[in-house]
């Protein structure tokens, strides 16, 4: 929101600034880490595996790369051996970690049909949310014509609902298991995107009374996943495991977001110009390029049903994606109460 409000106020030339919030924000942690985090004793030694690290950056590298330049001008040609490249590459970071002692990813944690449906309900649950955070603002102000400041409050019912929320829904999902949340919690993410898809294909430009009240049901369903989430990945695994099960997890929603942005963005562009029909000596922009002043009347309401159509694809496919994450949550993760509920509730046990 505070980014929204500095590039409506001080214009597009800003924008570099935004990101100066960060080092505030960093060194108060840095010094809360330092000051008030008691130090562990480390139970092993253990080196870093260095070479998993690096084979895992150009693997997702590589994928980023090709699925994004499907729809770049001039780089379109580089994306089939980009992904092909990634995916090989992938495939030997699997074998590489299998063979390493101490390998960065204990690829035996994914035998736990738990753990591994968690994390695989986490990647179609995070590919989802960042696809839409991101094309969804580049739809308002570029297409619809909204203010950056104006946009900036989609983001806020996400923050406040998690914040306000996790501590309770954390404390039900002990007494109920962690299954119902996670599950209903993703349908509900899947009801606020497909209402997303309908709004934009339908053409219904409103913001407060339509994209603002289903951003704040997302915020309410990414609430009912968050705790339970964190709490399915970690009593999955050993108690010894717990530590690289959280990393895992964290990396798992990371990729699906940088995956989600590449792909989706070769999705939104193909269908925006197959909506536009258009050819590119027109000089009408591409998804999520504002339009340029002058631009004739039928051709701006031509880019701007596009543009409504590309982000109602994405929409649609994000939503696909949460209903499937509520399924593999309903049929992986544990539906027990966890033993220190139990242990809270009956203190002689």
């Amino acid at each position: 929101m505070l980014g929204g409000v500095v590039l409506s106020a001080f214009g597009d030339g800003i924008w570099r600034a935004i990101f100066a919030i960060n080092l505030p924000l960093g060194l108060v942690s840095i010094y809360l880490l330092l000051a008030k985090v008691p130090a562990d004793a480390p139970t092993e030694k253990r080196s870093l595996d260095l070479g998993g690290a690096a084979l895992a950056t150009l693997a997702f590298g590589a994928l980023a790369y090709g699925l994004t330049s499907m729809s770049a001008e001039g780089e379109g040609q580089m994306s089939g051996p980009s992904i092909a490249a990634g995916a090989v590459l992938l495939i030997v970071f699997i074998v590489f970690e299998r063979r390493q002692s101490e390998p960065m990813i204990d690829l035996s944690l994914f035998r736990v049909g738990a753990f591994a449906g968690a994390n695989v309900a986490t990647f179609f649950l995070y590919f989802a949310l960042s696809a839409n955070l991101f094309y969804l603002p580049m739809l308002l102000i570029a297409g619809w014509g909204l203010s950056a400041a104006e946009v900036g409050f989609i983001f806020l019912p996400l923050s406040v609902l998690i914040a306000l929320l996790s501590g309770p829904i954390g404390q039900w999902s002990d007494r109920i298991g962690p299954r119902f949340p996670i599950a209903s919690g993703s349908l509900v993410v899947a009801v606020a995107f497909a209402g997303l898809a309908l709004l934009a294909y339908a053409g219904i430009h409103s913001f407060w009374w339509g994209v603002f009240p289903l951003m704040a049901l997302m915020g309410l369903g990414m609430a009912l996943v968050v705790s339970p989430l964190s709490t399915a990945i970690m009593t999955a695994v050993e108690d010894k495991d717990t530590g690289a099960a959280s990393g895992i997890n964290n990396a798992v929603s990371r990729i699906g977001g940088l995956i989600a942005v590449a792909a989706m963005g070769s999705l939104a562009a193909w269908v925006y110009a197959a909506a536009l029909n258009i050819g590119s000596a027109s000089g009408v922009p591409g998804f999520g390029e504002p339009a340029p002043a002058g631009l004739a009347p039928d051709l701006d309401a031509a880019r701007l049903a596009a543009s409504d159509a590309a982000f109602a694809a994405v929409a649609l496919v994000t939503a696909l994606l949460c209903l499937l994450s509520a399924i593999v949550a309903w049929t992986t993760v544990s539906g027990e109460r966890l033993p220190w509920s139990r242990r809270a509730e009956n203190p002689q046990s």
